[in-house]
């Protein structure tokens, strides 16, 4: 299937299986007037603290408005709309895994061996970024 401008099978929007590469490229390219660079990475960083805001306001009313207090669950809308925050998030995850050089499979999986050490070191559950 021939793929769209911004890299996305056209016909198929769902792309099951995708890679994090394979969506890293193809996010890559809806992107407009975002060259790669000192400016990108800020931006970047930014626009990355406004969707996890943005994530976490949906959190919240959640929490405050629809009794998730009392152990209730997000509604299909909720969940939807956390949904597509995470992957605006997701959008600049790569873009500025991008400006520094790195795809996000190699990200994920220093993630990964980051969290598999501190487990073994059984620091998992520590405070602080050096543990």
């Amino acid at each position: 299937m021939p793929l769209s401008s911004s890299g996305v099978e056209e016909g198929d929007m769902k792309l099951e299986g995708m890679t994090l590469d394979a969506y890293q490229t193809a996010a890559a390219g809806t992107a407009t007037g975002l060259a790669v660079g000192p400016a990108s990475t800020v931006y970047c960083g930014l626009a990355l603290a406004g969707e996890a805001g943005e994530a976490a306001e949906i959190v919240k009313k959640a929490w405050r408005n629809d009794g998730l207090t009392d152990g209730g669950d997000y509604t299909e809308t909720m969940k939807l709309k956390l949904a597509l925050e995470l992957g605006d998030i997701l959008w600049y995850v790569g873009a500025q895994a991008r400006n520094i050089g790195y795809n996000l499979s190699q990200i994920a999986l220093m993630n990964l061996e980051k969290l598999a050490d501190r487990r073994a070191r059984r620091v998992i559950c520590d405070q602080g970024d050096d543990r």
